[in-house]
């Protein structure tokens, strides 16, 4: 007796679709490496469709005002918030995650991150008119830029779409939006909540593979390409979106450096930054997974982070005790599990080390210390559950070692001396410095980083006004 596997559809210009030439992938429970729907493998036809649909809906959605974008944005919030079991069910069956957690620590502020941007379509700010020339007045006009195409990761899929969608559409720009290949079921379901609220072809999803977010940034239509991913996948979406100019918006990788005195207190720090670097298996560009410790407290440190990775629990979505569920798929086990097998010999496995169970893709939290600067695994991102440990012996080297590799997303910097605060993170080359913190993000504060880290912000008035243009109009007063 087989289960009949749910059929996920593309959402186009406000109906459900499948693929227009019927292929499809299999989507697996990555908590238990079960195929449990199948997805729509869009093609050049659906790219058109979806993109069509858009530009069609654009002039209007463009011509509303911002208090009419602010009240569809208010009202997808309120009804996020109404069918929030349904998406936290749809999150957890994508990703693993534990239920408890995604309820408590991603909805919410999905919801606050929705209304946000519903208050700034209000707040679209330029330069004051003036005469900057006899006889000429000047106004700045901010407008939205067009259709944009939109490409989610796997590692937060709802959080990801909000981030793209909210200040997008705030702005009164239309939108097309692939998910990963592997977590395209939340997406789809926030597709039909948007259904009951926008027009039809403000909002738009298609899923698919590589080949279709290709398809997406080649496309004629959009004017701008939007992406959270690997560096090399950033890298093709700007070489592709160059052809014909399009702006693009890119959060790629992250490789975080965590920064910590010998003034600490050690057992707060550890309980703080183990849970930055576990949390969601560690699949996050912000995590807290390359520790630089002092070296008068180096080896007292490494005792207690390994004490905490050997007291932190991963496990199915219904495990209440599970900081963080399985690796996404099978394919990044493989990546994690590498980096571990191919570790040099100066390294020190202090915990973890090993896949968990053989349902699923669980990766037991790990320690390594022992590590050099050019070693692979200080120098690339691992995104799993892996939290690496190097000593300094002043703040020069610190430093060095910090800024010392391709990313440059987010840092932080533990210690009680608030000048030596000050100084890191002023030199500290990242785009978010955490002080005796690591991970929380809100809706007003930017988001983004430099280096191969990529360009453009995410959340705060900034995110916003990436998603506008600005255009001068200059009159005669004759």
């Amino acid at each position: 007796m087989t289960t009949e596997l749910r059929r996920l559809r593309n959402y186009i210009n406000g109906e459900f679709r499948d693929a227009a030439d019927g292929r499809t992938i299999d989507v697996v429970n990555p908590a238990t490496g079960e195929v449990y729907a199948t997805s729509p493998l869009s093609g050049p036809a659906d790219v058109d469709a979806a993109m069509e649909a858009a530009a069609a809906a654009f002039p209007a959605w463009r011509d509303a005002t911002p208090a009419e974008r602010q009240k569809a944005l208010l009202k997808i919030a309120d009804a996020f918030e109404e069918r929030a079991e349904e998406l936290i069910a749809a999150e957890c069956e994508n990703t693993g995650k534990p239920f408890g957690l995604t309820r408590t620590e991603e909805l919410p502020p999905m919801v606050d991150q929705i209304r946000f941007f519903a208050g700034a379509a209000r707040l679209l700010e330029g330069r004051s008119a003036g005469e900057y020339m006899e006889g000429m007045t000047s106004i700045v006009r901010r407008e939205p830029i067009g259709v944009c195409a939109q490409v989610a990761p796997w590692n937060y899929p709802m959080m990801m779409a909000v981030w793209k969608f909210a200040p997008a559409l705030a702005a009164g720009n239309t939108v097309v939006l692939k998910p990963s290949d592997t977590t395209p079921a939340s997406t789809v379901l926030i597709a039909e909540i948007m259904g009951t609220v926008l027009p039809k072809g403000v909002f738009n999803v298609i899923c698919g593979d590589r080949d279709t977010g290709r398809a997406m940034v080649e496309h004629p239509v959009p004017a701008m390409a939007s992406i959270t991913g690997s560096v090399r996948a950033g890298m093709q979406v700007a070489e592709s979106a160059a052809k014909d100019v399009k702006r693009v918006h890119l959060e790629l990788g992250g490789k975080a450096p965590v920064v910590v005195f010998e003034d600490v207190d050690i057992e707060k720090a550890v309980e703080d930054i183990s849970v930055a670097g576990f949390f969601n298996a560690g699949q996050d560009c912000t995590a807290a997974t390359r520790v630089l410790v002092h070296e008068s407290i180096h080896d007292e440190f490494v005792a207690a982070l390994a004490k905490a990775a050997a007291g932190t629990r991963t496990g199915a979505p219904e495990d209440e005790d599970a900081l963080y569920g399985p690796l996404n798929n099978a394919n990044q086990l493989k990546q994690v599990s590498g980096f571990i097998d191919r570790l040099p010999a100066h390294a020190k496995v202090e915990a973890g080390g090993h896949r968990v169970g053989e349902k699923g893709y669980f990766y037991a939290p790990t320690v390594v210390s022992g590590l050099k600067q050019d070693d692979e695994i200080i120098q690339n991102e691992v995104f799993g559950p892996v939290i690496t440990v190097q000593s300094f012996r002043d703040e020069e080297q610190a430093l060095e070692y910090a800024n010392g590799v391709e990313y440059a997303l987010a840092s932080s910097v533990w210690t009680k001396d608030h000048a030596r605060a000050m100084r890191m993170s002023k030199a500290l080359d990242f785009g978010c410095v955490w002080i005796n913190t690591h991970i929380p993000l809100v809706a007003e504060m930017p988001h983004g980083g430099f280096k191969k880290s990529g360009y453009g912000k995410d959340l705060s008035a900034y995110g916003f006004e990436d998603y506008t243009r600005i255009k001068h109009v200059m009159t005669s007063l004759s």
